[in-house]
């Protein structure tokens, strides 16, 4: 199964434009033979915490929400990352996935919220997995990747491949973004496919990289850092 690492410039607090150049990536992904597109965090809004915050309109309804109509129609599966409404007053950071004919799979919530995302955002309470292409998943967003017992997990329960959906910096994200994942995949036997910003994102600036590692800590495709692209690799199943 091909599976493709995104990496995209967001236009702040702009849900249309940013779904409409997901899906520009994800029609770019399957050119190359992508079944299965990972997108970063935010991807629908950028990093824009207080944009977030002030405008729950920003915030996905729910998994059919029809502004994901253009990705989901891409023929491709994809894995993107939004604002989503819970049952309460907060939304969480959350991974939607759906398959390539536009069906939801599966979401997933981010359990370990980052500093100033603690207190805007609810927490996760279960980890993300599914199937698709005779693979087994997990899911991780961004600062999640850090707690190893959440890929522990994961491999204990089947999983072949890693989705890291994330927002590292320039500064020093690089390198910390080169030792997290390979060390994810060595440490426990997975796959990683890590999807990341590029260029302003919020406060930060995203170092682009989006990168797929092998088992054994290889890295086996890696982006730039110029613009927004994808990296496709092929994944055994």
């Amino acid at each position: 199964m091909k599976i493709a690492a995104a990496q995209l410039t967001c236009v702040p607090a702009d849900v249309t434009a940013n779904a409409a150049s997901a899906a520009a990536l994800a029609a770019r992904a399957r050119g190359q033979g992508a079944e299965l597109v990972v997108f970063p965090e935010f991807t629908l809004t950028g990093y824009e915490l207080e944009a977030l915050a002030g405008d729950p309109g920003l915030w996905l309804a729910d998994a059919e929400d029809p502004r994901l109509d253009g990705l989901r129609s891409a023929g491709t599966a994809v894995a993107v990352n939004a604002a989503l409404r819970t049952g309460g007053p907060l939304p969480a950071i959350a991974t939607l996935v759906y398959d390539a004919d536009g069906a939801h799979v599966t979401t997933y919530a981010k359990q370990h919220l980052y500093r100033h995302e603690q207190g805007a955002f609810a927490a996760g309470r279960t980890d993300g997995r599914f199937a698709l292409g005779g693979l087994r998943f997990s899911l991780g967003v961004c600062f999640d990747n850090h707690f190893p017992e959440l890929a522990a997990r994961s491999a204990a329960d089947g999983c072949t491949v890693h989705l890291a959906s994330s927002l590292y910096g320039t500064g020093g994200g690089r390198a910390e973004r080169a030792g997290v994942h390979p060390g994810i995949a060595k440490e426990h036997g997975l796959y990683v496919v890590l999807a990341n910003h590029v260029g302003p994102a919020g406060p930060w600036t995203g170092c682009g990289g989006a990168a797929v590692w092998a088992p054994d800590g290889t890295l086996l495709a890696e982006a730039d850092d110029l613009g927004p692209d994808v990296v496709t690799v092929e994944i055994p199943a």
